[in-house]
C-alpha cells in the first residue's frame, strides 16, 4: 500500500530564520498552540505590530472550525508548539483552508535556546561583540583589542564565547559579571575555569541575600575605582548598589576617549533594575537612587555608550539587532528613567514600591546556583531559564 504524501508542501523555520524576520518585521502572525499555561509563561514576541495568537493543539481537534476561525486570515502565519509534531498538523490544516503558513522547526525549545551574535563595534584599536538570547532578552559582552579579551555578564552556554573568541584569534583575559544574577546562570565560573584567568565581581554579591551563604566558587573581589586594561582600553570599575548590593558597572575607555559603559541591570535602554530580587526592596530603592542619578553621572556623558544587560522589547535595537545607544538618547527615550529621575529620593522609593513586578520563586534558586551553593543538571538549569527576564521596573512593560 502506497505511502499517502502530504497533501501540501509547509516550510520549516529554523529559530535563526525566525530570528531575522522579527527583526525585519516580517512575521505579522505568529500562531502558538501550546497549551495556556504554557504559552502565558512566555512565549515568542516580535516588534510593535507583531500578533502573537494562542489557540491550544487540542482545541483544534475538538473544534477545527472554531479553531480556525480564531486565526487572522490574509496575512502569513508562523505556527509554534512545544516540539514540533503539534504545529506541523496544525499547519497543515490551515494550508488546506489557504493560509500562506510555516511551522518553527524543533519546536519552541530551539528559539528558547537561540544565541545570536553580532558585532556592534569595529574599530583600528578594538571590537565590541553582542551576545544575545533573544528569546530572554539577555545581552552579555566581548571586548577585544590587541588580542586581549574580556566577556562581560557571560550567559550560561559559554561555547558562543569560545566561538568568538577563536574567530578574532583573541585570549580570553578577564571574566567579569556586573552582579551575580537572578535570572539567569552565569558562564562566568566555567569559563575562567577553562581559560585558566580570573573570574570577577564585587564582594558584596558573594553572599546570598536570603540564604546568607557564602559563595563556593572562586572569584576575585572587585572594588569601587578599580582598574584594568583590555589591549588598548582602559577599565574602571564603578560601583553601583542597588539592583544589588554588589551591582558594578565597567567604564571602558578607548584610545581616542571614546567611552562604552556596561551596565548589567544598572540602567537600561528602556526602564532600570529593580532592587527587590535580594528581598531588600524597601531598604536597596533609596540606594539606588543615589547610584543612578548622582554619584554615576560623574563618570560619562552623553556620547558614552550604555550596553546593558538585557532588553525588553525588540523594538529597543537601532533597527538592526544591536541593543545599544549613548547616554544622552537613553535620558531622552527611556521614560521611565527620565520620570524618575526628576523626583526626590522619598518620591523614588514610594514609586519603586508601588510598581515591583512579581517576585519570580526560581530567582532565589538561580542566585544560589550562581555563586555554587546550589548545583543543577542540565534540565534543571534550562528549568530555572524557562522564560523572559523580569529584571526591570514594571513599567517598561506596561
Amino acid at each position: 500500500m502506497a505511502v499517502q504524501q502530504p497533501r501540501v508542501q509547509i516550510a520549516a523555520r529554523t529559530a535563526e530564520e525566525l530570528y531575522a524576520d522579527l527583526l525585519a518585521g516580517k512575521v505579522p502572525v505568529i500562531l502558538d498552540v501550546r497549551n495556556r499555561e504554557d504559552f502565558e509563561r512566555w512565549h515568542i514576541e516580535g516588534r510593535q505590530g507583531t500578533q502573537v495568537v494562542n489557540v491550544p493543539y487540542f482545541d483544534f481537534l475538538e473544534d477545527e472550525e472554531g479553531s480556525v476561525a480564531q486565526v487572522p486570515t490574509g496575512q502569513p502565519v508562523l505556527v509554534v508548539c512545544a516540539k514540533e509534531g503539534s504545529a506541523q498538523l496544525v499547519a497543515d490544516i490551515l494550508a488546506q483552508r489557504g493560509y500562506e503558513v510555516s511551522y518553527l522547526a524543533g519546536g519552541i525549545n530551539t528559539w528558547g535556546n537561540l544565541y545570536d551574535v553580532r558585532p556592534v563595534l569595529e574599530a583600528e584599536y578594538g571590537q565590541i561583540v553582542q551576545v544575545s538570547r533573544p528569546a530572554r532578552g539577555d545581552l552579555a559582552w566581548l571586548v577585544i583589542s590587541d588580542g586581549e579579551a574580556a566577556v562581560v555578564d557571560p550567559l550560561r552556554h559559554v561555547e558562543h564565547f569560545e566561538k568568538v573568541l577563536s574567530n578574532y584569534n583573541a585570549r580570553l583575559k578577564y571574566v567579569f559579571d556586573t552582579h551575580v544574577h537572578a535570572d539567569h546562570i552565569s558562564g562566568g565560573p566555567v569559563l575562567a575555569q577553562r581559560h585558566n584567568v580570573p573570574y570577577f565581581f564585587h564582594p558584596y554579591d558573594g553572599i546570598h541575600p536570603i540564604d546568607m551563604l557564602p559563595a563556593k566558587y572562586e572569584y576575585t573581589p572587585l572594588a569601587d575605582g578599580d582598574t584594568f586594561a583590555v589591549g588598548r582600553f582602559t577599565v574602571r570599575v564603578i560601583w553601583y548598589p542597588g539592583h544589588t548590593l554588589g551591582q558594578v558597572n565597567f567604564l571602558f575607555t578607548a584610545p581616542t576617549g571614546e567611552t562604552f559603559l556596561f551596565t548589567g541591570d544598572g540602567i537600561f535602554l528602556q526602564s532600570f533594575g529593580r532592587p527587590d530580587l535580594g528581598g531588600r526592596g524597601e531598604e536597596w530603592a533609596p540606594i539606588l537612587y543615589e547610584s543612578m542619578f548622582q554619584k554615576l553621572p560623574r563618570y560619562i556623558n552623553e556620547q558614552t555608550w550604555i550596553l546593558p544587560a538585557h532588553f525588553a522589547s525588540l523594538d529597543e535595537d537601532d533597527g538592526q539587532g544591536h541593543f545599544y545607544a549613548p547616554y544622552g538618547q537613553v535620558m531622552e527615550t527611556n521614560t521611565t528613567l527620565r520620570e524618575a529621575s526628576q523626583m526626590s529620593r522619598d518620591e523614588f522609593v514610594a514609586w519603586i514600591l508601588d510598581n515591583l513586578p512579581v517576585f519570580p520563586e526560581q530567582y532565589v534558586e538561580i542566585k544560589r546556583v550562581n555563586i555554587g551553593i546550589s548545583t543543577p543538571d542540565e534540565e534543571e538549569a534550562s528549568e530555572l531559564e524557562l522564560g523572559k527576564n523580569i529584571c526591570a521596573l514594571a513599567d517598561v512593560y506596561e
